[in-house]
């Protein structure tokens, strides 16, 4: 099996690289903001499955280059969904919990009303509406909280913060599932050869990890886990001004993954159990 996947430095493409069957295309081989040169890749690969794993994830820096957040996280895939159906071959596309407006306290649903707060959020839900629009085989994967050994992300902050402070203040009024990079690559990788064999599981999914958790208490349990001794004070949001408004609620209803293709949710305390083992080990960064 061949599986082409569009990404090669990043979080979950890095994980992708291991599984077998994959070959993955650096920003050399795709220029995510040529939409066209995307759909040629695929056309002149001509692959089993395609995953997209290349995205515009600057979420402030979206603020002010929404246009190009837009060409990589809408048009692209949009091209790339096109490319696929032109082949009769499933696209797996990775998308976010910032599709949704962060109300309330109740997991989202796939198909709950969107409402993204931000720039980075609607070219992400662009590039949603357009693989949909195309018709073709895929599954539109939103997960939240992405960590790894790998690229930066919250637990390597965390880590080198930690180390170099006694005490932290961390946003507590932000809620949702910190997903490894590792179980993303690995569920993607599974949906891919899965609709592969049967197209009609074809839809939008949710996929995070469990527990539901503060970013505060994350950062606690990175700091139990590494035993490093850094005192976490909890804050509100409001307290944290960035450029761009993040979501209070990220919790995610992963139900209809787990029924459809039969992947749980993982627990995300393992999972960093597995990150600090790589990086002791010297994992790349």
């Amino acid at each position: 099996m061949t599986i082409l996947v569009f990404g090669k430095t990043g979080q979950v493409a890095t994980e992708l690289a291991h599984l077998p069957g994959v070959t993955c295309l650096d920003r050399d081989q795709a220029d995510l903001t040529d939409a066209a040169a995307c759909a040629a890749q695929i056309a002149g690969s001509r692959p089993e499955a395609v995953i997209n794993a290349a995205a515009y994830t600057a979420v402030d820096k979206a603020e002010s280059e929404e246009d190009v957040a837009t060409l990589i996280n809408g048009a692209a895939p949009g091209a790339m969904a096109r490319a696929c159906a032109d082949l009769d071959i499933p696209l797996v596309h990775i998308s976010t919990d910032y599709v949704f407006s962060g109300g309330g306290t109740a997991p989202w649903q796939p198909g709950d009303a969107t409402g993204p707060l931000g720039a980075y959020g609607r070219s992400k839900l662009r590039g949603e509406e357009a693989i949909r629009a195309v018709g073709g085989t895929h599954a539109i994967l939103r997960t939240s909280w992405v960590v790894s050994a790998h690229g930066a992300n919250f637990v390597k902050t965390m880590l080198r913060l930690g180390a170099e402070r006694d005490r932290l203040t961390i946003v507590a009024d932000q809620i949702g599932g910190p997903t490894p990079a590792r179980d993303i690559a690995t569920a993607c990788h599974r949906m891919a050869r899965a609709l592969i064999a049967d197209p009609k599981r074809s839809g939008t999914y949710h996929f995070a990890g469990a527990p539901d958790v503060s970013w505060a208490d994350f950062a606690r349990e990175i700091f139990v886990q590494s035993g490093i001794a850094c005192e976490v004070a909890d804050i509100p949001s409001t307290d944290y001004p960035t450029p761009a408004a993040r979501p209070h609620n990220s919790r995610m209803d992963c139900s209809t993954l787990e029924a459809t293709f039969g992947i749980a949710r993982p627990d995300w305390r393992s999972g960093l159990a597995d990150i600090l083992r790589d990086l002791e080990k010297g994992t790349p960064s």
